[in-house]
């Protein structure tokens, strides 16, 4: 009956060791929190800057022509196009904010980390590459493949 204790114990203790391994450390925390918001400032910047410079309110404004009108009808299409992929650059950057945003909530609730589809902890290396993740990369595959629920 004693053997048995003790081999309960040691598994326990293993399965301890080896999810404290895996789990994130106050450093780790502090290291990923620091990295979500270099990357909001980074993001808030490039979608100032795509509205200062794509999103102008005239011609005149954007290219330095003296006339408001453009010279050929094709420049009117290109205007537009340069408009929308803005405006498309700029969505895109808005839901990566929402991103981060849900991952710095996630740190704050302390859930940050672990895989919202298993459960499982998700790899640093992947926390490192896009500190925003929220699946690790074999449920993210079953989500794009739409073989999981969820969203990317």
């Amino acid at each position: 009956m004693a053997q048995k204790r003790k081999k309960a114990t040691r598994t326990k203790k293993k399965t301890t060791k080896k999810n404290s391994k895996r789990s994130l450390t106050a450093a780790d925390r502090k290291f990923f929190r620091e990295a979500l918001l270099l990357k909001r400032r980074e993001i808030f910047q490039n979608v100032f800057e795509i509205e200062g410079e794509a999103l102008k309110k005239s011609r005149l404004d954007a290219t330095g022509d003296l006339s408001s009108m453009p010279i050929h009808m094709a420049d009117i299409g290109t205007d537009n196009y340069e408009q929308e992929f803005a405006l498309d650059l700029m969505d895109g950057e808005r839901r990566i904010l929402q991103e981060i945003d849900e991952a710095l909530q996630r740190l704050e609730e302390g859930t940050y980390g672990i895989c919202e589809g298993t459960g499982q902890p998700i790899p640093k290396a992947r926390l490192k590459a896009q500190p925003w993740a929220r699946y690790c990369v074999e449920y993210a595959r079953m989500v794009e493949e739409g073989r999981a629920e969820g969203h990317l």
